[in-house]
């Protein structure tokens, strides 16, 4: 089973976190969940690089990346991830970025973060976070 590396954003804004709802996928299971957004760990790269970088190249948004928030192991049907999450903060406008690869976004309060339909591996994230 291919295992990958990577990391995820928990940006926190006035209190609310930032929810990106990926669009279809290769995988049932996966298609349409919503996550934190980040994205695979590069050869060479410390996962606080890997972060910044894939938060400029999948939504064109600056972020701080702060302090580690939760690392979780997680096997899908066909591969299984080790997701790193840091707290992150914008740079500039909370607002400003660009949904280059997910279907939709929301800021959520804790409060809010239960409703949504989650990607398994963020389960974990999001019961740290409540």
């Amino acid at each position: 089973m291919i295992h990958y590396n990577v990391v995820a954003a928990v940006v926190c804004h006035n209190g609310k976190y930032l929810c990106m709802q990926k669009g279809k996928t290769k995988f049932e299971y996966t298609s349409y969940k919503w996550e934190f957004p980040g994205g695979k760990i590069e050869p060479g790269e410390t996962p606080q690089q890997a972060l910044a970088r894939e938060l400029m190249e999948e939504m064109e948004y600056p972020v701080e990346v702060g302090e580690e928030l939760v690392t979780v192991n997680h096997e899908y049907p066909d591969f299984s991830i080790t997701m790193t999450a840091f707290l992150c903060t914008p740079k500039a406008e909370a607002d400003g970025f660009k949904r280059r690869e997910h279907a939709d976004s929301k800021w959520c309060s804790q409060e809010e973060l239960k409703g949504l339909d989650w990607a398994a591996a963020d389960v974990d994230v999001v019961r740290i976070l409540l």
